[in-house]
């Protein structure tokens, strides 16, 4: 069943798809930045952080998309999507000394809270 915006979308939604947003654009600019270090820098450990930041950006703006079509599926995307940031999060905190990447690490928390708390939405 479809709900349109302006019918369903509650300030709970609308916070989590705001943080949703944060994390997918704070992946991004984390990736680019790693990219940009390159050298001795880009190790199996570094493309593989890389590839789960893209995997959680890819997945915020899923779970935002899911959101405001107002899908029936909208609680498990939303449940995936906070597991993937807290798995970002956890890689990126790995880098405690980087300032960038815990600037990174707190967007993905961030979003991993807030859509958890979607699971509390009713149905």
């Amino acid at each position: 069943m479809m709900m349109t915006m302006t019918e369903t979308m509650t300030p709970k939604m609308q916070t989590c798809m705001d943080a949703c947003m944060e994390c997918h654009k704070m992946c991004m600019q984390t990736m680019t930045y790693c990219m940009s270090k390159g050298g001795k820098q880009m190790d199996k450990s570094m493309m593989s952080m890389m590839s789960m930041m893209r995997d959680c950006s890819e997945m915020c703006m899923m779970c935002m998309n899911m959101m405001m079509s107002g899908s029936e599926f909208m609680e498990r995307t939303c449940m995936l999507c906070a597991q993937m940031c807290d798995r970002t999060a956890m890689a990126c905190e790995m880098m405690s000394d980087d300032a960038k990447m815990m600037e990174c690490a707190a967007a993905c928390r961030k979003c991993a809270e807030s859509c958890t708390s979607m699971q509390m939405m009713p149905a």
